[in-house]
């Protein structure tokens, strides 16, 4: 059985009164658990709202969303706020760190939703923080930390609760080019070694050649669907 199956999906806008925006139009999607799938389009592309369907974020305006064999388009709110803490992690362009935490109270934040205890959360925080290398910043907050060091936690923040499905929404956006191929490896490597299922959503071909399969979005419209030797392009990266 598919980890996500999505179709006949549609998303459209309303503009005013009359005026209606085609989002995404008749979307048909399998992914497979442990695959690492990448959303490529440019602005307008339909890419992020594709994106917010999968995360429940917003409802669409027709079709299923099936993961781990859940229709969440027929979810309540609860119910889609419950299976996100469940089953999802999230890693943002913007990082999404809470200034007023430390590093290592940003990372625990997941378990503490769960209603994990402190000593638990605390421990398996510092283990993530550890496995980013960021063993040493465990007290800092996002101000004191450089954008790298702010992205290795919202990975580990995603990671802490061992989601079945992780979302990263243009991981690399405000990176330099070392520090994205060292994020994007750090990445891969946890994914692969857990069997979590990767969606990453962004317009850049060099970040979509890290997935198994690049999944082209145009005009609300999957164009087209390639397979990636990520071996291969690892090494031109």
């Amino acid at each position: 059985m598919n980890f996500i199956k999505i179709s006949g999906l549609r998303k459209v806008y309303r503009i005013g009164n009359s005026e209606k925006v085609v989002a995404l139009d008749n979307i048909e999607l399998e992914v497979e658990r442990g695959e690492i799938i990448c959303i490529l389009g440019t602005s307008g592309s339909g890419k992020s709202t594709l994106l917010n369907m999968l995360a429940g974020l917003e409802k669409p305006t027709r079709g299923e969303i099936f993961i781990n064999g859940k229709n969440i388009a027929k979810m309540s709110e609860n119910q889609l706020a419950m299976f996100r803490r469940s089953t999802m992690g999230f890693v943002f362009q913007s990082y999404n760190l809470m200034p007023h935490l430390t590093a290592l109270e940003n990372v625990a934040f997941p378990l503490m939703l769960k209603n994990v205890s402190k000593r638990v959360r605390d421990k398996k925080a510092k283990e993530m923080l550890e496995l980013v290398g960021l063993h040493k910043q465990i007290k800092r907050k996002p101000s004191q930390m450089s954008g790298g060091q702010q992205q290795r936690v919202g990975i580990a923040r995603a990671l802490v609760s061992n989601p079945k499905l992780i979302f990263a929404d243009e991981p690399t956006g405000n990176l330099d080019s070392k520090t994205t191929k060292e994020v994007m490896e750090l990445i891969l490597s946890k994914v692969k070694e857990n069997n979590q299922t990767l969606i990453i959503v962004t317009h850049d071909v060099n970040i979509a050649r890290y997935a198994d399969r690049i999944i082209h979005i145009f005009d609300g419209n999957i164009s087209k669907v390639e397979l990636v030797d990520r071996q291969q392009c690892a090494e031109q990266i």
